[in-house]
């Protein structure tokens, strides 16, 4: 059985000490391909070492909306610098809108406009982050989808809206990924969601080292073998077989980021 975790934060301190068994853990658990994400910039050149050092890790370069304060034309000219320059770059992100966090609209807007730009003219898909700002996503990822077509694509990753939402990036041909969010108790909406969306767009992830999955939630960090439990608990939610979704999971992951087994 194979898996992919769409979805990686490896490089934050609390994997320093020991990478290696942690990588050794999710290679023992099916684990065959990673895609790492990106906060901002400075974190370039840590994400490209572990990328250099694990053959079966890609990654994607961009900004968070909650550090889109920090944008200006050199953050615009680092993202596609290192797009262009280094072939394990297979998207543009995260980027997307947060206002649970933060109230910098127009800033957040105008960021996340630029990368959209900047992944339409590469033609690599999105990793989008999203809290408390459905609407205007899905409203500005239709204008640019009138605008640019198919060449607007990606993820809505660690899904944790209602399951109307849901369908809103579903139509607009978007992927649908789930964390280990999926498996808490009372996470009800998003339970209902991952039973709607439709297997060809169904992607699962651990976000790690955050949202460590039942029965793992007690420990501090989550890890990437963990997402062996994320797609277990959409198995059941689902009524199939936990191949089934490694399969179909691992396909579409391959299908979005240009992956090869």
């Amino acid at each position: 059985m194979q898996l992919i975790d769409t979805h990686v934060h490896l490089n934050f301190d609390l994997f320093q000490p020991d990478l290696a068994a942690v990588r050794s853990r999710w290679q023992e658990t099916g684990v065959v391909r990673l895609v790492h994400s990106c906060v901002e910039p400075s974190e370039f050149s840590s994400i490209q070492a572990i990328a250099n050092a694990c053959p079966e890790i890609s990654f994607a370069v961009g900004l968070h909306p909650l550090d889109a304060h920090k944008w200006n034309s050199q953050t615009e000219k680092e993202i596609l610098s290192l797009a262009t320059s280094d072939a394990k770059v297979v998207a543009i992100g995260e980027t997307g809108l947060d206002f649970y966090k933060a109230d910098n609209y127009d800033k957040q807007l105008l960021v996340f406009e630029a990368q959209l730009a900047i992944a339409c003219e590469l033609n690599l898909p999105v990793i989008i982050h999203c809290r408390n700002a459905a609407s205007e996503l899905r409203d500005i990822l239709q204008k640019w989808r009138n605008l640019k077509g198919d060449n607007i694509r990606g993820v809505m990753h660690c899904w944790g809206g209602k399951p109307q939402e849901v369908q809103w990036f579903i139509d607009l041909g978007f992927y649908i990924s789930f964390s280990g969010t999926v498996t808490f108790k009372n996470a009800i909406d998003i339970q209902q969601s991952a039973v709607l969306v439709q297997s060809d767009r169904l992607l699962i992830e651990t976000d790690c080292p955050f949202l460590a999955p039942v029965p793992k939630r007690g420990e501090k960090r989550n890890e990437p073998a963990y997402v062996r439990y994320v797609a277990e608990a959409i198995a059941r939610l689902r009524g199939e077989s936990l191949a089934q979704i490694a399969t179909q999971t691992t396909e579409n992951a391959c299908k979005l980021f240009g992956l090869v087994l």
